[in-house]
């Protein structure tokens, strides 16, 4: 055991190229684990930079320096999503208060159906195990209340961290996209000189980062005005609000649908009760979750999801567990790092099996 553990050792990790590239990987996880909130606004500004380097890109191949290239792609960007903002965020926010204000009705009416399950499913539920679950329900309820006024009280430093994500995060993306060739030349310089294998993951990871986060974004897009859509033909309350939700939900894959589902579940049973409405709607809601799942995302992440949903769900649960919503959110790129890693390490011969094999 111990012989395979030495040779094991030897071949992998003789290979100078090998030993930079763990060094670079372990260095890089770290770093995210203890300055993931220093480095937050720098985070938001790779995002936004790889996702607005494929336009930049393409009017740089029709003739615009980079520079005229950038400035056009940063401003157009920015003011779309401001005009996005500026209808959309009111709307949301009258929409909660409104589902806040509606809540407590909304619990009751819970209550109401709940206490009806011993009737209409004898001896498989009892009236004690409901009353046991609607405290652990108030319980919870209080302790989001409690949470909520906290938010509140610290909305001030919010809003000055707003506003200067606001103001950083563009001017970072607008001189990541316009110096990129001088920013990249500059990281190489601190490389070691074997870097062969450091070279060949990064440009595998590179396109797949590219590729993911401008198929996540459209797919956030795709989703919601989808689901705002179908909520708005039923007439269902607080569409926008939830319509929002549900494209936000494919951050998290498989999760966060199954999470979204009782919200919009909930809010057309308060709305409708048990229906052919409710089910019409529910059934709607089936056909986006399919068509997203089936159809959106395989075409958007067909060169990027090689990857079980297994492993995909269990590199949620860990990156997200060590860096929080960026370890979810790019959690897939990082599952693909680890297999590209593991793909291009498992290549390598070291000394020892060369020397076995000749």
């Amino acid at each position: 055991m111990f012989d395979w553990l030495r040779k094991w050792y030897t071949n992998k990790f003789s290979d100078p190229q090998v030993v930079a590239l763990f060094l670079m990987l372990l260095m890089g996880f770290l770093s995210l684990y203890w300055l993931s909130g220093m480095l937050a606004p720098v985070l938001v500004s790779i995002a936004f930079a790889y996702l607005l380097e494929w336009p930049v890109s393409r009017l740089c191949q029709m003739g615009a320096s980079r520079s005229v290239s950038t400035t056009v792609v940063v401003l157009g960007f920015m003011g779309v999503l401001i005009l996005a903002l500026m209808w959309v965020v009111p709307l949301a926010w009258y929409q909660g208060r409104n589902l806040l204000r509606d809540l407590p009705q909304m619990i009751e009416l819970g209550r109401t159906y709940l206490l009806e399950l011993p009737e209409l499913l004898p001896g498989m539920v009892s009236e004690e195990q409901i009353l046991l679950m609607m405290h652990t329900v108030d319980e919870r309820v209080m302790a989001f209340g409690r949470q909520m006024l906290s938010m509140s009280l610290a909305s001030i430093v919010d809003l000055v961290a707003l506003l200067i994500y606001l103001v950083l995060v563009p001017v970072m993306v607008f001189f990541m996209l316009k110096d990129k060739t001088q920013l990249t030349t500059g990281l190489i310089q601190f490389l070691p000189n074997e870097r062969q294998l450091i070279t060949q993951v990064w440009h595998e990871m590179n396109v797949q980062i590219m590729n993911y986060i401008r198929g996540k974004m459209l797919e956030i897009l795709i989703v919601g005005v989808c689901s705002y859509a179908v909520f708005s033909l039923f007439g269902l309350n607080y569409a926008l609000l939830l319509g929002m939700l549900v494209g936000f939900s494919v951050l998290i894959p498989y999760i966060g649908a199954a999470v979204v589902t009782l919200p919009v579940a909930l809010v057309g049973l308060f709305q409708w009760g048990f229906s052919a409405e409710f089910g019409y709607l529910m059934l709607a809601y089936g056909v986006i979750q399919a068509l997203d799942g089936n159809v959106l995302v395989p075409l958007l992440f067909s060169e990027v999801v090689d990857l079980n949903p297994v492993y995909i769900i269990i590199a949620v649960l860990f990156f997200g567990g060590l860096f929080g919503f960026w370890g979810i959110f790019f959690a897939i790129p990082l599952a693909s790092l680890v297999k590209a890693t593991a793909n291009a390490w498992s290549t390598r011969l070291g000394p020892v099996e060369k020397v076995e094999t000749s």
